[in-house]
């Protein structure tokens, strides 16, 4: 995988390369590695400071050019706050600042990973580490030009500089993997949809062979056997045929049962012949966010052996209005027997997850199940960009997935189920419908996906507003933000994993 980044880590005492970046606190301590670092510019920093009126709060910079005193091309200073108070998040965000430092081209960057008390945890070093990764991706492989003022390539070299450079290397080898899964989210996201298709999706996912994980593709003939209607209905418009992919990671005791991940694959959604209004449609491309980070996790997963046993199934579909397109009215039988009547073709991404939810459960006999899934824009509207919106069953994995959002930074908001919003997905004319009306609309949703878990404990995460086209961050400037990769993988780790 190329990186705009390559991270490597060094002892606290090595010289300083290209830009040094310290960290220091409100009084503007820095700790006793750095001063010695910094030598006689620690009274150039203080007048810098004094004339920039910095003053050491936390994610706050101070970029001091061409120091004297210093061999470093730039100094650059950042304020922690109060050292006491800091998370693992600080320091992704931290991170991410330094990376933000870096402009287009070739560089090399020293950061000091210490606090005024001393050197920086293994723990927060690697975080450093990840923002620095996770701030400096791009996606830009289409632009064969660069407008005037437009950035083109980066490629540095960072150094990070810690108390222990063996036991920081050892675990970003872990962290890494993890790095890797969001990014490999993010490109899925990006790709536009001439590109990323059903077929092509399923490649990719493929791919993941490599790290042992095994996989198993469904095609149409498959599907139609096991009798899964729901997802095929949506994807009977399209030129490009429907795929189901199955991807397992035995990394657990032989015979315990998995943990599992659905997501929704909309490679492209229209809105079939409830078609949507041309306004932005183009970014229904991303409507596939919930399959891209279920791949990008389960590559985390394997390529950190994590000692669990996952399952990641993925629906793959287009959404299209040709002349064999679902219609509304029109009435489905899903794998379950269950049938739906086709309300809005609009309502689509819950038709995928139906069968894929019902095969995972009645295949797998998972100890939980999580779909993610772009699924509606009314959970935009009541939550905005800051949270996935979170359904459960079970409050065990409901509070378990909440904790692992404020660990991660991906957050998400548990939202209410119950049989008052459940009965208005009831049809006249099949045993349900796919949509309950405007009102309450994640709501009727996830009513409608959970009469497709079997009883299994089960969450839903609707991240339409997380997972493309989020506000920009300290640690993604991307389109396609990789949502849900270090979320799941938190979840997995801390409650999960054999340790």
């Amino acid at each position: 995988m190329s990186d705009a980044v390559k991270v490597g880590f060094v002892p606290l005492a090595s010289a300083a390369r290209g830009i040094l970046v310290v960290f220091c606190d409100e009084a503007l301590k820095v700790g006793p590695a750095t001063a010695k670092a910094l030598g006689g510019a620690n009274e150039l920093m203080k007048r810098a400071a004094s004339a920039a009126s910095f003053k050491g709060k936390s994610g706050v910079a101070l970029d001091i050019l061409a120091p004297e005193g210093l061999k470093a091309e730039r100094l650059i200073v950042i304020g922690t706050g109060k050292p006491s108070g800091l998370k693992t998040n600080d320091f992704l965000k931290f991170g991410g600042m330094a990376a933000s430092k870096l402009k287009a081209g070739s560089a090399t960057m020293t950061i000091m990973a210490e606090l005024p008390d001393g050197a920086m945890s293994c723990e927060q070093a690697v975080a450093i580490a990840s923002g620095l990764r996770l701030r400096a991706y791009k996606f830009d492989r289409y632009k064969t030009r660069k407008k005037d003022g437009e950035e083109g390539a980066l490629r540095a070299e960072v150094s990070l500089a810690v108390g222990d450079a063996a036991a920081a290397k050892k675990a970003f080898a872990s962290a890494g993997a993890v790095v890797d899964g969001v990014i490999i989210a993010r490109d899925l996201v990006n790709e536009p949809p001439n590109v990323l298709f059903p077929e092509e999706f399923a490649r990719r996912a493929s791919l993941l062979r490599k790290l042992g994980v095994r996989i198993e593709v469904l095609d149409v003939k498959a599907m139609q056997k096991l009798g899964m209607g729901a997802l095929l209905g949506v994807g009977q418009g399209s030129a490009r045929p429907s795929r189901t992919v199955i991807m397992r990671w035995d990394g657990g005791r032989k015979g315990e049962a998995p943990v599992a991940f659905v997501g929704k694959g909309v490679c492209f959604d229209t809105g079939g012949i409830s078609i949507k209004p041309a306004g932005s449609m183009e970014d229904m491309k991303g409507d596939m966010g919930g399959a891209a980070c279920v791949v990008g996790l389960m590559h985390a997963l394997a390529a950190r052996k994590a000692k669990v046993n996952v399952v990641g199934a993925i629906g793959l579909v287009e959404n299209m209005p040709d002349g064999n397109a679902q219609r509304p009215g029109d009435i489905v039988t899903s794998m379950s027997g269950q049938t739906i009547e086709i309300i809005n073709t609009d309502a689509e991404g819950r038709l995928v997850l139906a069968d894929v939810l019902w095969y995972v459960a009645k295949k797998t006999k998972p100890k939980f199940m999580v779909d993610l899934a772009t699924l509606t824009g009314a959970i935009v509207v009541a939550l905005g960009t800051d949270h996935a919106g979170m359904f459960s069953n079970n409050d065990e994995l409901a509070e378990r997935l909440h904790a692992a959002g404020i660990e991660s930074g991906e957050k998400v908001w548990r939202l209410p189920l119950g049989p008052e919003y459940d009965k208005l997905i009831d049809s006249q004319f099949a045993d349900m419908k796919n949509t309950g009306g405007r009102h309450g609309g994640s709501i009727t949703a996830a009513q409608f996906l959970q009469r497709f878990v079997d009883g299994t404990p089960w969450a839903h995460l609707d991240i339409a507003g997380t997972a493309m086209g989020a506000p920009k961050t300290d640690i993604n400037q991307s389109w396609g933000s990789g949502y849900g990769v270090r979320l799941l993988d938190r979840l997995v780790a801390d409650h999960y994993e054999r340790k």
